[in-house]
């Protein structure tokens, strides 16, 4: 068979454009892949958003032209931010495209505020070139918004931003073409506990609410026997102990016998009132006498007159035996003897002091015994006088005694009306019954005096008060553990204090066991990041 040469030219011909034609589509193919890859890296970067016009928030940051996202305008937060970074100025710096926001909590001035720079393509913008707002939302769910001012070249909130700085914080930068949204987060001063940790550390939960706070005034005082019931026994004529019957410490009764005392006045006195008594009979009889003369007309007017005037005389001898008698305390006779005296209790007491022995030789003003009635005694309080407008005649007081564990109720009898010259203060009295001997004279003690009284709207139990870098705090439940929240306290009656600023009425605290959280908040080491 001849080989046709024509033929065999043709099929080559073909063959080659065939060949040009392939390499040219495989060509075209890899151009048309690369322009799709390249437009997913450059438009399509989150992969699951196809149109940027689908977009409510601002997905899409780091656009390279606009021709790629031309809805982006419409962009209302930053979903699609990457982890800020550290500005040049110290704050959390945010990025969306060429836009760029840097946030700092500063504390200006000791207030905490926050400061927002502005920038484009990472140069700085001035305080104009957006309108910016924020929103503080709290772990107790409170919310607070913050409104900017130009402050050089920055915006600086004029609200304050009050510890704790632990919270949620939303941006938002309206510029001339864009609004633009970032967000970031603190949780200084948390403490994360769960509640079978609360419950295992004996943390009790209270809640912030009304009460009725006593305002105390606590003043130093001491314990003194009641003067009113304290006696001091002498024996008002001069003598030698003849016995002494009742010894220091002793409880005695009213008119019990102490001591006898033998003395030659004694002896005087009481003769003095016998003579005067037999006088007293004979003028008795020489009356009758002469009145039954009289009547019978035996005997003269004038004998009768005369015998009625010495019985009068003789009457009035009798009586000033018997005052002198009783001004010394001696009864009229004595089974010992003329001359005995007894020295008997003026009412019942204690002997507290005893100042005579037996054969010992006594003067008549001598204080031979104290007798005091323990039943009741004073408590003597000091009052500067800056508060004695505040201690009245009248007034209920709580005494607690500094030594050991009691207290009670007493009423303050009286205010002193002169103020020392030295202390500076002026004494009130409190009369407190004492029917257990447990007050005794000499003990110190502090007396509150109630100030005054009124009902606070928010208040917390004493023991929920902490100190956290030298300023009081509460711990606040929030999810999964406490804030240290810092308040600001009024009045306290040592059981509840009253929080003027810094709480909220129905606000969950840590009460009792709080120096729990205290402890676990010291062993986080939280540090301001202002």
């Amino acid at each position: 068979m001849k080989l046709d040469t024509n033929k065999l030219n043709v099929g080559k011909k073909q063959w080659i454009a065939i060949a040009v034609i392939a390499a040219v589509g495989i060509g075209l193919g890899g151009a048309i892949l690369g322009g799709k890859t390249g437009k997913t890296a450059e438009g399509e970067g989150h992969g699951s958003h196809v149109e940027a016009k689908a977009h409510g928030d601002g997905e899409h940051h780091g656009k390279t032209s606009d021709a790629q996202h031309e809805d982006d305008k419409g962009h209302a937060d930053g979903e699609h931010h990457e982890g800020p970074g550290k500005g040049p100025h110290g704050g959390k710096l945010f990025n969306e495209g060429d836009f760029g926001l840097e946030a700092l909590l500063a504390e200006d001035g000791g207030e905490p505020r926050l400061r927002i720079w502005l920038y484009d393509k990472n140069k700085a913008l001035t305080s104009s070139a957006a309108k910016v707002s924020a929103t503080v939302t709290r772990l107790t769910g409170e919310k607070q918004v913050l409104n900017f001012a130009p402050d050089k070249d920055s915006l600086l909130s004029r609200e304050t931003v009050p510890e704790p700085h632990a919270f949620e914080v939303s941006i938002v930068a309206q510029t001339a073409n864009a609004p633009f949204t970032f967000s970031f987060s603190q949780e200084e001063g948390k403490v994360e506990l769960s509640d079978a940790q609360i419950k295992a550390a004996s943390i009790g939960i209270d809640t912030a609410g009304a009460a009725s706070i006593k305002s105390a005034l606590q003043l130093p005082g001491e314990i003194r026997l009641n003067e009113d019931r304290t006696s001091h026994v002498v024996p008002r004529m001069a003598g030698v102990v003849e016995s002494v019957q009742a010894s220091l410490g002793q409880t005695v009764k009213k008119g019990q016998v102490l001591a006898v005392i033998t003395s030659p006045t004694a002896s005087e006195q009481r003769s003095e009132l016998q003579t005067a008594q037999k006088r007293l009979a004979l003028a008795k009889t020489t009356f009758e006498r002469e009145k039954r003369l009289w009547e019978q007309k035996i005997s003269a007017e004038q004998d009768y007159l005369q015998a009625g005037q010495a019985l009068n005389e003789a009457q009035v001898a009798v009586a000033n035996a018997q005052q002198k008698l009783s001004a010394v305390g001696l009864a009229p006779g004595s089974s010992g003897g003329l001359n005995r005296l007894e020295l008997r209790a003026p009412f019942d007491g204690v002997v507290i002091e005893k100042h005579l022995s037996l054969g010992e030789a006594v003067k008549e003003d001598a204080a031979v015994f104290t007798v005091s009635d323990l039943g009741q005694v004073w408590a003597e309080i000091n009052v500067p006088a800056k508060d004695l407008p505040l201690v009245r005649v009248g007034e209920k007081v709580s005494i607690k005694a500094t030594a050991f564990d009691a207290s009670a109720q007493g009423t303050i009898t009286f205010v002193g009306a002169l103020i020392g010259e030295q202390t500076r203060t002026a004494k009130a009295r409190v009369v407190l019954a004492n029917p257990q001997g447990a007050w005794r004279p000499g003990l110190f003690v502090n007396v509150e005096v109630t100030a005054s009284e009124a009902n606070v709207p928010v208040t917390v139990a004493s023991d929920a008060i902490q100190s956290v870098g030298d300023k009081p705090v509460v711990f606040v439940k929030v999810n999964d553990g406490f804030v240290a929240q810092p308040v600001q306290l009024g009045r306290s009656d040592g059981k509840r204090v009253e929080v003027l600023q810094g709480l909220q009425a129905g606000a969950a605290y840590a009460a009792a066991g709080s120096f729990v959280v205290k402890s676990e908040l010291g062993k986080a080491s939280a540090e301001h990041t202002h």
